[in-house]
């Protein structure tokens, strides 16, 4: 199993929703245990996944023994897989939301055009989540594939996103987020990362130089609906070495602002 920092206790989490008759616990603990495996690919056991979960491990059997009953689930030994029942879930999305749909054949062209990478992701809490994706070359030691997650403050997309939010909402963002250095050029001080922010809202691209990861850059534009709002981000990324800052608002930045706004327009 990856390593892994256990998060809070999950009851704790739920707190905000006691007394609420609409939530619903048991639900909640399935869909914290499922989230769990997204980094576990040999597997987990039930200890494991009571400590990435917060949850007792009497939950997270009964859990993990209902998954299996129904056929999202299966062990051997001591440890649990995903089945591929689990992709149900998934595909049930990408049925209703025809953003992904709509975004491949125009990432496909902007790969085409510039031979680079290009992605779509949203923000789900502090971190961005891919959408599509459309890769030439591998040009991060993490591979990227639909539904990798990454930290929206040192990522092209993330900060667009964040760039959108209601002042409010960055505000509270800011007060609770751990700016983690992830390489020598991270931006780790909160008034150079929010006055960052600003500027991003103001030009409307982000552009993230070895950040996330040495040798790799990308640029970001928001992709955004027809009433305005924005709906997610769209980037494309490059090696270092190989496309210069300048080549990128220069070259790529014109045609990403072409993809998006084509996109915009296509959403329902």
């Amino acid at each position: 199993m990856a390593e892994q920092t256990p998060g809070p206790p999950a009851e704790s989490s739920f707190a905000p929703f006691e007394g609420n008759p609409d939530f619903a616990l048991s639900l909640a603990r399935g869909l914290r245990i499922i989230e769990a495996f997204q980094n576990c690919p040999e597997g987990a056991t039930v200890g494991d996944v009571a400590a990435l979960t917060g949850l007792s491990r009497a939950a997270v059997r009964r859990s993990l023994m209902t998954m299996e009953l129904l056929g999202y689930a299966t062990h051997s030994g001591s440890r649990y897989r995903l089945a591929t029942r689990i992709l149900r879930l998934g595909f049930a999305f990408l049925s209703c939301n025809s953003l992904p749909a709509l975004a491949q054949p125009i990432l496909e062209e902007i790969t085409a055009a510039t031979q680079e990478s290009s992605s779509v992701s949203t923000l789900e809490g502090d971190e961005i989540v891919y959408l599509v994706r459309s890769a030439t070359k591998r040009v991060m030691a993490v591979g990227l594939s639909v539904g990798s997650r990454l930290p929206a403050y040192c990522t092209s997309m993330g900060r667009v996103l964040l760039a959108a939010l209601p002042e409010p909402a960055f505000a509270a963002y800011l007060a609770r987020v751990e700016l983690k250095r992830h390489t020598p050029k991270t931006m780790v001080g909160k008034t150079a990362f929010a006055k960052e922010i600003r500027r991003v809202r103001d030009h409307g691209f982000a552009l993230v130089d070895e950040e996330l990861e040495i040798g790799l850059r990308s640029i970001a534009v928001p992709v955004r609906a027809r009433t305005g709002k924005v709906v997610a981000a769209m980037n494309a990324g490059v090696q270092a070495a190989r496309v210069s800052k300048e080549d990128l608002i220069g070259r790529f930045l014109p045609v990403l602002r072409h993809g998006a706004q084509d996109l915009g327009q296509a959403l329902r």
